[in-house]
Order: C-alpha cells, then structure tokens, then sequence
C-alpha cells in the first residue's frame, strides 16, 4: 500500500497475451496442488477481451477450505507463489503472488459466495460491451486520481460493480458485497 494520496493507478489496454499467462499460473498452480485445486478461473480485468486494466492476472483458487493453508500454501510456496494478505474476516480470503509480481492468486474455500459474485462480474462484462464499456469508463476515471491505496480505489468502483453485479444476477437491487478481485 502507498502513502497517503500516493498511490497511482496504472491502467493499460487490453492485451492479449493476458489468457495464456493466466494459463500459464493455472497449470502451475494445478501442478503443485493436483486435486487440491478444486477450482482455477481467470477473474478481474484482465479476464475480459478488449478492458484495459492494471497488468496483472487474477486467478481465481478454490480450495477445500482456505484457512487451513497447510494443505496448500507450502506446495504453492515451493512453486514459487508468496502469502501477502491473509483476510480471515472477508471469507478466509487469502492472497498469494509469484516472485515476478505478474499476478494475483486469490484462494478460497468451497461454497465461498464471493465465487459466484467474481464470475458473475466477468461473465457479464465479456457478454455485455455497455456495461464493459461502463466499467471501463469508470476505471479510467479513477485511475487519473491518486489514492491512499488500491482498497480505496476498488471502493471507488464499487458502486459501478455492485450494479453491474446486480444486473448479471438478474437482481432489482444491487448486494452488499465488496467488489473484490476486479
């Protein structure tokens, strides 16, 4: 996190080699846990053709149950992928990295309702190029900003997210999730 009324935000356009680097971590990372990834997916921005976003990949781990890192966490480790946030207020969230920093491996458990939300999120901002365009618009709007640090900035966006959220639930009224991993 940066200092106060620090943190740039770094958006780029769409590229498209982001789908073979996600597959890239997600046979890494399903090589180093064999059936213990229940579920790989590629999430957040870089998941959808044609949104700029920060160069990162977001991959979306399933496990059994994420608070209990010793079934996962040291076969991730000697793959080369490092704990940096652990949330066990926000679902037993955990957050792991490779040393290159090109991504962002978001681990929880089965059942975790944040799931169907990032998918939710991602599979209606590839179907629907007015809400991508919307979500690309607002991202670029707050990315001219600078921010105490990126939790700030995802909060900015949340509105934005929650509806489009919504929409892809087919819900009256946005939920009272986080937008997270997007």
């Amino acid at each position: 996190m940066g200092e106060s009324g620090t943190k740039e935000i770094r958006l780029v356009d769409y590229d498209p080699s982001w789908p073979s680097r996600f597959r890239e971590h997600a046979a890494r990372i399903a090589t180093a846990l064999g059936d213990g990834a229940i579920r790989i997916e590629h999430i957040g921005s870089t998941a959808v053709p044609g949104l700029a976003a920060k160069p990162k990949i977001d991959v979306l781990l399933v496990v059994r149950d994420s608070a209990d890192e010793g079934r996962y966490l040291p076969q991730l480790e000697a793959a080369g992928y490092e704990l940096r946030l652990r949330e066990p207020d926000f679902h037993e969230h955990r957050l792991l990295g490779p040393a290159e920093r090109d991504a962002n491996v978001h681990v929880v458990s089965v059942g975790c309702i944040e799931i169907e939300r990032w998918l939710t999120f991602r599979d209606r901002l590839r179907s629907h190029p007015d809400d991508r365009l919307l979500y690309e618009r607002t991202k670029r709007e707050l990315s001219r900003r600078r921010w105490p640090n990126t939790d700030a900035y995802a909060e900015a966006k949340s509105e934005v997210v929650e509806r489009i959220i919504a929409t892809g639930r087919g819900d009256a009224r946005p939920g009272d999730g986080h937008g997270r991993g997007s």
